[in-house]
Order: structure tokens, then C-alpha cells, then sequence
């Protein structure tokens, strides 16, 4: 920087050579640097001002097995009763897709020993609600309104409602126009399969069985709460059909497969019967699937086949030759 020179009067013989004043660069960085500071603090108060609101507005996701999507929640408002106090309370919509004899009535039991879920059963065994989608969605109005009544039923202060619903009673059928209604109404379905096939095959037989023997004094039950009980139909031992098993065995297979992919748009989780019994923390996720909150689930449901299956097949060497060294070979060793 240049100096700076200065010239006296005449009557002054000298001359004064002034240096200029340093510049304060150290002052000007400590301003700029505080600059920086404050504006990074109000950007990040906004962002988290926004972030809250945004939070408030929308519900938190709830991952299901197959897709990241929102819960949807409702507030019915049924015609055949006032929900009082609990009007403003939500209510989450789902619905049980399974097959006959997978463990559907025991599942379903355990979800309503929870005091805010109320699932109805086998609404669509009957034929007529299901004898064209008209019939369907109006069944399905009438149980996400609150307007179906069945002893499981908790009317005002439900947290979750739905139902349990058999691939083969028109669900397969109508996928295209259920997904839809699924989709649009915000319905999450709970997928329950059983690994081992073989079992559901002995359960099936020994239930048709019942029916027309009726074995616990003179009275047919699909389901019992006591060992007794259990014991009584489980003495009966179901001749498989060892031609057609390995085809039998594939079928089942590829209709879970079909369900699966018919209704891959829809939010869903999938549940194996098996991993309810072994593993109970599966109903903890089931109950995080349904945001509702998590309880100790009970049933009084006594499982009727137990123990190896040899014990439960009359023709078991027939069986067990047939699925030696076949990839089904695994369902003979299977504990449940």
C-alpha cells in the first residue's frame, strides 16, 4: 500500500512521512465467520420447524413385507349405532387372506383377545355375499362402517377392523376389483400361509371327516379348547391320496404364489402358522402392522395334530416313500 506523503508550509523545513493505518483483516474474517454461524442456526431452526409441521400433517409409514407406504386411518361412521366418545378416535382397516385349515381361527382368536380389535370371521363362506362384486363390496362397506355385528364385535372403540377372508370364497375370482377396493379404502391384508402343506392336508381330511362323524358326542368342531378334545379327533387318522400328492402339493403352492401376486399393489405382510407358534414376537409385528398398540395376545384354542406326523397319516408308508428325495421330502420331518 502506498504511503502517504504530507507537505507543510513554507515555513516548515520538513517533511512527514506518515505510515497508513494496518487493515483490520483478522476483525473482518471474525465477522464473516459469525455470519456463517448465525445463517447456518436459522437454516437449520427452519428446517426443523418445517420438518415438525410436515410431521403433524402426515402419519408416520409403516413398513409392510412389500412395499413402503402410509397406514390410512378412518373414522366410520356407522348407521346402527353412535360411536360417542370415540368417534375421533382412528380405525385402521385389514383383512386375513388365507386357506382352510392354516391356523386362520386360531390367528384370528389371538387378535381379538386385543381389547381394540374386533375381526369377524368367515363372512364370505356365505354364497350370497359373494355372488358378484356388487354383493362383495357391499359386505365389505357394511364391515368397515361398523355396521356388521358378531360376538367379536367392539363397536365404538375399535382401533382396528376387518375379517378373514379364504382365497377360494371369490377373492381369486374378483383380485382386479377387490385390489382396487383394497387400495382405495386404504385395506392392509395379513397374508397367513403354513409352510408345511402336508400337515394342512391331514387337518383338511380329518375336519371333512368330522363333519359327517361327528366324533366329540355327536358334535362336529372345527376348533377346541381342551386337551381332551383334542385327543377325541385326533385318533382319527385320514387316508392321503399318495397318486395325486406331489400335484396336491403344487397346487397349494402355486395358489399362495397367485394371491401373492394378485395382490402385490395392496399393503400386506405375509405370516407363516408355524412362526406364530415358534417365534411370538411375529405378533408383535403383526400388531406394529396394524398400529395398534402392542399387548400379550392369548387364544384358547388347543392345536388338535400334534407330534409327528406318522402318528397322524393311516397310510404313512405309502406317504413317506412318495416324497423321499423330492423336494417335499422336508414336510415329513416337519414338527408342526
Amino acid at each position: 500500500m502506498a504511503e502517504f506523503i504530507c507537505l507543510f508550509a513554507k515555513d516548515s523545513a520538513s517533511i512527514v512521512i506518515k505510515q497508513p493505518k494496518k487493515s483490520p483483516l483478522f476483525l473482518r474474517m471474525i465477522v464473516l465467520v459469525f455470519a456463517m454461524v448465525c445463517g447456518l442456526f436459522i437454516c437449520s431452526v427452519c428446517l426443523k420447524q418445517f420438518s415438525l409441521q410436515t410431521s403433524q400433517l402426515v402419519p408416520s409409514p409403516v413398513v409392510s413385507h412389500s412395499l413402503h407406504v402410509l397406514t390410512r386411518i378412518h373414522y366410520p361412521m356407522p348407521q346402527t349405532f353412535n360411536r360417542a366418545e370415540c368417534g375421533h378416535n382412528p380405525v385402521r382397516f385389514f383383512a386375513i387372506l388365507s386357506m382352510q385349515r392354516s391356523g386362520s381361527g386360531w390367528f384370528e382368536t389371538l387378535l381379538n383377545s386385543h381389547d381394540n380389535v374386533s375381526s369377524n370371521g368367515e363372512i364370505f363362506s356365505v354364497l350370497e355375499r359373494r355372488k358378484n362384486v356388487s354383493s362383495i363390496v357391499e359386505t365389505l362397506d357394511r364391515v368397515y362402517n361398523l355396521d356388521w355385528f358378531t360376538s367379536a364385535s367392539k363397536n365404538e372403540c375399535s382401533a382396528a377392523i376387518g375379517f378373514k377372508w379364504m382365497l377360494n370364497q371369490g377373492l381369486l375370482a374378483n383380485h382386479v376389483e377387490i385390489v382396487d377396493y383394497f387400495n382405495r379404502r386404504g385395506v392392509s391384508a395379513i397374508f397367513l400361509f403354513r409352510r408345511n402343506p402336508l400337515r394342512r392336508m391331514v387337518s383338511l381330511l380329518a375336519n371333512s371327516y368330522d363333519r359327517y362323524a361327528k366324533l366329540l358326542n355327536g358334535t362336529h368342531k372345527s376348533h377346541v379348547h381342551s386337551p381332551e378334545e383334542a385327543d377325541a379327533l385326533s385318533r382319527y387318522k385320514p387316508v392321503i391320496n399318495s397318486t395325486s400328492l406331489i400335484h396336491d402339493l403344487q397346487e397349494t403352492e402355486s395358489l399362495a404364489a397367485k394371491a401373492l401376486e394378485y395382490f402385490n399393489t395392496t399393503r400386506h405382510m405375509v405370516v407363516f402358522y408355524e412362526d406364530l407358534i415358534t417365534n411370538r414376537t411375529r405378533l408383535k409385528e403383526v400388531q406394529e402392522f396394524l398400529s395398534i398398540p402392542v399387548k400379550d395376545l392369548s387364544s384358547r384354542q388347543v392345536k388338535i395334530h400334534r407330534g409327528d406326523l406318522s402318528d397322524h397319516i393311516k397310510n404313512w408308508e405309502d406317504i413317506n416313500k412318495t416324497l423321499n428325495g423330492t423336494e417335499y421330502e422336508k414336510f415329513l420331518r416337519a414338527d408342526y
